[in-house]
């Protein structure tokens, strides 16, 4: 932290004099300041590109391209464009500061410059750049929170609309009630415990617990408990075959998540084929979850995006209307985070098969 509270930032400084770049340099350098050193216009620009400085101080008059001409390109470039741009000139010409001041300047030194005005006027606009900088990242993250609640209480609260629904149809045998009313208790218990997890630890539980383990049996057969009723209804099954001793490093409540996520899928894109969650040994250290069904299957030209944000399994139908195509991407990073690999390939004789890998415990 430097002296008034600003942090250290990255300044790219563009003058064609060897001199002024050296005293500049040094200056800014005692300051904490990391310094990138331009002697002309194209050779700034490259170096923008590539470094992406936190602020650039600029020399007006140079040869071959001036400051003006460097100001019209940062300003043309998306990635460049809000960069803080304080122009050096030679003199108080009234002309030349509006000139800088219309081409997207935000502040001039003039030569010959006080150290300490130079100092000032570098650290003022780095530190607003740098809270700039930390409060849209700070919105990024909200966003990307909501995102995250908003999808994983949209699998809960299905469950529980459709044992509501299923329930006010009056046609429910009298003993198959209480598995109704537990998969609304279960969902809306898990919807608010969502809901806890997030306002505690924010993105807490995205992230990789070394502690933590999973026994893969455990996680799938309470999900066959929340759905199995599902695809009853539709006249079909979800089935499973897990070792009761495979266990995966993984909070179970996330890899629950992540799994839902696929079987509430394959409950939209494959409704009339039954699921098959299994587990099987993958690479040494290594657990596999499989979701199988003999679905439709990804089209070949949308497997490449499959796992982009806001990409959806099939384009049209009513399935994306209820869709954010967040699920996939955020089950991907989920699952990266805990160190493993989520990925899609074509089920043999037709239909889908995602597979999760994840490591396992050493005994």
């Amino acid at each position: 932290m430097l002296k008034g509270g600003t942090p250290p930032g990255r300044i790219l400084v563009v003058d064609d004099q060897p001199g002024n770049l050296r005293v500049v340099g040094a200056l800014l350098s005692r300051n904490g300041h990391e310094v990138l050193p331009a002697s002309n216009g194209h050779e700034a620009l490259e170096i923008a590109a590539r470094e992406l400085p936190d602020l650039i101080l600029l020399d007006v008059m140079m040869p071959d391209m001036d400051g003006f001409e460097v100001l019209a390109q940062i300003k043309r470039e998306e990635a460049l464009m809000q960069l803080p741009v304080v122009c050096l000139t030679a003199a108080r010409d009234r002309e030349q500061l509006l000139r800088a001041f219309d081409a997207g300047a935000v502040d001039y030194v003039t030569k010959p410059f006080l150290p300490e005005e130079l100092l000032a006027r570098v650290n003022a606009h780095l530190g607003l750049k740098l809270t700039r900088d930390r409060l849209e990242r700070v919105a990024r993250e909200r966003q990307e929170l909501v995102n995250l609640v908003a999808h994983d209480l949209k699998n809960p609260l299905g469950s529980v609309l459709f044992a509501v629904d299923i329930l006010r149809n009056d046609g429910v045998p009298e003993h198959r009630i209480p598995r109704y009313l537990e998969t609304i208790h279960d969902s809306a218990s898990d919807a608010i415990g969502y809901i806890r997890l997030y306002l505690e630890t924010q993105r807490a539980a995205r992230r990789r617990s070394t502690d933590a383990v999973a026994v893969v049996a455990d996680v799938l057969r309470v999900l066959e408990h929340r759905y199995g009723l599902q695809f009853e209804a539709r006249g079909v099954q979800l089935k499973l075959q897990a070792p009761p001793d495979a266990r995966a490093l993984i909070d179970p409540v996330v890899l629950r998540q992540v799994v839902e996520n696929l079987v509430s899928n394959a409950l939209k894109y494959a409704p009339d084929s039954d699921l098959e969650l299994s587990c099987r040994l993958g690479a040494p250290g290594y657990v596999q979850l499989l979701a199988e069904d003999r679905g439709p299957g990804i089209p070949p030209a949308r497997q490449r995006q499959l796992f982009q944000p806001f990409t959806r399994l099939h384009a049209g139908g009513e399935a994306d209307d209820v869709s954010s195509g967040l699920g996939l991407s955020l089950a991907r990073q989920i699952i990266a985070d805990a160190g493993g690999q989520l990925w899609y390939e074509d089920r043999e004789g037709g239909g889908a098969r995602f597979i999760v890998e994840l490591p396992a415990p050493r005994d």
